[in-house]
């Protein structure tokens, strides 16, 4: 695992994409396409105004997978993360291959993951661009994460410290609004990607990164699970970093 510090969310952002463009373009000078995840939230901000901005990609050449969505709610409610994915990534570069959401409304869960389970199994995921959550979570494995499933989407419940984050960060008006469970893909599904994107800001993660970064691997703190990944960078501004040895 390496660790980048910078100043500001504007520079953290930009390095941290600026690896996930270079990731991209091997992946398809190598094998003519590339397989992405993405992930939303506000952490998610500065890197994905970067990397939609990056040259020398042909997006026409490149597959997104969703990484979680909340269970009710459609895709044009404000929290949706196919809206937030659409609106941020999508409709900003050229087509893609294919993109591959998670549908959160859904008449059946389990279904959908298995939908997306056969989509995404085979597939080599080139790089996850991702972030850690202040309960630690990775993606929306909330603590005790599922270390041990194979399969690569999943039904969560939400534990409160996760709803209040997503209500604290604007998504929400109430914490009875926010969905008590999601879908979301798997632990050992994330750490299949050949490389891995962490970006984290605020002083509010500082805990949580630490707990990762410097602590015992643990499903107590999800995001700890990325210390065993051969090529994961995390790239934080200082304040984020702030609790780092």
């Amino acid at each position: 695992m390496e660790r980048f510090v910078f100043g500001t969310k504007e520079q953290m952002g930009a390095a941290a994409a600026e690896k996930g463009a270079d990731e991209i373009r091997i992946a398809i000078a190598e094998r003519g396409r590339a397989n992405i995840i993405l992930a939303t939230g506000a952490s998610q901000f500065e890197m994905l105004r970067h990397l939609v901005a990056a040259r020398g990609i042909d997006w026409g050449k490149v597959v997104m997978f969703h990484l979680d969505e909340y269970i009710g709610l459609d895709a044009e409610h404000p929290a949706s993360f196919r809206k937030y994915l659409r609106e941020r990534f999508v409709e900003k570069v050229p087509a893609l291959a294919a993109v591959h959401y998670v549908n959160g409304d859904a008449d059946d869960p389990e279904a959908e993951c298995e939908r997306l389970g056969k989509l995404i199994r085979g597939c080599t995921i080139d790089v996850a661009m991702v972030g850690i959550g202040e309960n630690g979570h990775l993606a929306f494995n909330d603590p005790p994460a599922d270390f041990e499933t194979e399969a690569p989407y999943i039904v969560v419940d939400l534990d409160e410290k996760c709803r209040r984050q997503q209500l604290g960060e604007g998504w929400f008006a109430t914490l009875e609004d926010v969905p008590r469970q999601a879908i979301s893909m798997s632990i050992r599904q994330i750490m299949k990607s050949r490389c891995i994107v962490v970006t984290v800001p605020d002083q509010r993660k500082a805990a949580a990164v630490a707990a990762a970064l410097d602590g015992p691997i643990s499903n107590m703190c999800p995001a700890s699970i990325l210390q065993k990944h051969p090529d994961c960078l995390v790239y934080m501004d200082k304040a984020a970093a702030s609790l780092l040895r």
